[in-house]
C-alpha cells in the first residue's frame, strides 16, 4: 500500500479549510435584539420566557461537551 506524501496531505488540509471558509454563511446576532425589543415593550412575561430561551440554548452545548468528557473520562480510567 502506497504511501502518501506529507505535500499530499498538507494540500488536502489546506482545500478543505478554504472550502469551509468560503462555504460558510453569515449569521446574524439576533438574541439581543429580540431581547431589547420586548423589555421596552412593557411585556415582562414574553421578556422572560425569551430570557429563559437564551439561557436554555446557550447551555445546552455546555451540556454535550461535559457528558462527553465524562464519557471519555470513564472509558480512560476504566482500561487501567
Amino acid at each position: 500500500m502506497p504511501t502518501k506524501s506529507p505535500i499530499s496531505i498538507i494540500f488536502k488540509k489546506l482545500f478543505l479549510s478554504i472550502c469551509i471558509l468560503l462555504l460558510s454563511v453569515a449569521a446574524n446576532a439576533q438574541c439581543a435584539m429580540c431581547r431589547a425589543a420586548l423589555e421596552s415593550s412593557g411585556n415582562s412575561v414574553k421578556a422572560e420566557a425569551v430570557n429563559d430561551g437564551i439561557v436554555f440554548l446557550m447551555a445546552i452545548p455546555y451540556i454535550i461537551v461535559a457528558g462527553i468528557g465524562f464519557v471519555v473520562y470513564k472509558m480512560y480510567y476504566k482500561k487501567k
